[in-house]
């Protein structure tokens, strides 16, 4: 069992510290945050809504200028799991993307269907079993994913700004790949949650490939039970993405694009019978977007889910 723990831990480890700065870092076209899922035995269906600010178009010292401009991106995702067994697992994410941009050189609104994303996952190890007392519980599941374009992409958007990141879009017009792993280790109430998620682009038919990014969150959160009926679990933690320099041509790279992000988390869950709620918050607390042209602002998420 010590043996699993650790493997366990490199893997989280690993996919934290190996890898080197798409999307500017969870806004545009595409974030993969996961966090804690709701409980479910089964199946579950569900709304995602999350709301996230970036300011582009920034001076070389990351000041304000004449063009710089204030962009919203809000999405409301329909999501579900289904569990096949005891070892294999399948999120889906159906997203509808809200984009709003707002500079002195103009306005402008996107509203439509985003890329659609399937991740499929196998159950490395699953452990029940006491430490001294109290129940000890620990999970690991390892697999892999596919978006496919559903979501529209404008490539004038690129050309008309090009000193901007090329994030005002509803969808990528690419076919992309994850690889993504869940670690989750429960001491009685007390639990630590782990989520790494990599995510491989491809070229699209506009010869525009975004760079590969990488995400991980990292969630200590405890269990309270009222009245036996429902459970709450605030949580807090880190949540860290990277993203590399977007590809133009097969061989130019994009300078105002790649970067990472790193933010704190607070958040809280509920579960009832037939209903888990949840919401977080995440605060920027160091970044560096689009070689400095860019700059994230914090962000909201809110969910429900229905087990079934």
């Amino acid at each position: 069992m010590k043996k699993k723990i650790m493997i366990a831990l490199v893997l989280v480890i690993t996919g934290i510290t190996a890898t080197r700065a798409c999307d500017i870092c969870g806004c545009g076209v595409g974030s993969y945050y996961l966090g804690i899922l709701p409980e479910y035995n089964k199946r579950f269906i569900g709304l995602r809504y999350q709301h996230k600010t970036l300011r582009t178009h920034l001076g070389p010292f990351g000041e304000r200028t004449p063009i710089t401009a204030d962009e919203t991106y809000q999405s409301a995702e329909l999501w579900g799991g289904w569990n096949f067994g005891t070892r294999f697992r399948v999120l889906a994410f159906l997203p509808y993307n809200f984009n709003k941009r707002e500079s002195q050189t103009g306005n402008g609104t996107k509203t439509g269907l985003g890329d659609i994303a399937v991740m499929g996952y196998y159950k490395l190890f699953d452990h029940k079993g006491t430490l001294g007392e109290r129940l000890l519980v620990q999970s690991l599941w390892i697999g892999g994913g596919i978006k496919v374009p559903t979501g529209k992409y404008e490539p004038t958007e690129r050309l008309a700004v090009s000193e901007s990141p090329n994030n005002f879009q509803l969808g990528t017009a690419s076919t992309d790949f994850t690889l993504n792993a869940a670690y989750d280790i429960r001491y009685n109430d007390l639990g630590l949650n782990a989520n790494v998620n990599y995510k491989i682009n491809t070229e699209n038919k506009y010869e525009y490939r975004y760079g590969n990014k990488f995400t991980s969150n990292l969630l200590v959160y405890h269990k309270f039970r009222v009245a036996q009926k429902v459970t709450v679990a605030p949580n807090i933690g880190v949540l860290y993405e990277t993203a590399e320099k977007d590809v133009e041509s097969k061989k130019y790279d994009v300078a105002v694009s790649g970067g990472y992000s790193l933010s704190a988390v607070g958040g809280v869950e509920v579960a009832m019978k037939g209903l888990s709620v949840g919401a977080n918050y995440q605060n920027v607390r160091s970044q560096n977007l689009a070689g400095g042209r860019a700059s994230a602002g914090n962000r909201v998420m809110v969910h429900m889910s229905l087990p079934f």
